[in-house]
């Protein structure tokens, strides 16, 4: 059996939604400079939709394509849609990930949750500090990553 799916591959190879936006109305930024998986996805939002998403990713082809199937899986949805989005979806969505890279649909999760963040802070819109990860004090990076 291959390490990777086809749907990782395709997704690796064809990565969608890659790029900036200009002005982004939430930006997150997640990842581990050690392991070398660093996300950073850009939101465009009108009316609680996510109009549009991009991403850049520094890392391994499951961090791409991680980044590339969450950015599909919110886009064109409700704000609280991306917040339900979770690891475990992006990684069935990939038909798998190896174990050991099961952390980068984490930083997909993550990165998506933290644009909403910023979002909500950039607006003075309330939120539970609970719907979102402490990434800086998780250590989930550091006890994920494969590079040590």
């Amino acid at each position: 059996m291959a390490l990777y799916s086809d749907i990782v591959m395709d997704h690796f190879r064809n990565p969608r939604n890659v790029g900036v936006i200009e002005n982004a109305d939430g930006v997150g930024e997640v990842g581990n400079a050690k392991c070398g998986d660093i996300m950073k996805i850009y939101l465009r939002i009108e009316d609680d939709i996510i109009t549009d998403v991009k991403f850049e990713t520094f890392g391994c082809g499951s961090a791409i394509a991680s980044s590339s199937m969450a950015t599909e899986m919110i886009k064109g949805k409700p704000l609280s849609e991306a917040l339900a989005l979770t690891n475990k979806a992006v990684a069935e969505a990939l038909d798998g990930l190896p174990a050991h890279k099961l952390h980068c649909s984490v930083l997909a999760e993550e990165a998506i949750k933290s644009a909403v963040r910023d979002y909500y802070d950039k607006h003075g819109i309330a939120y539970d500090v609970k719907q979102f990860p402490d990434c800086e004090h998780c250590g989930h990076c550091d006890s994920q990553c494969d590079c040590h």
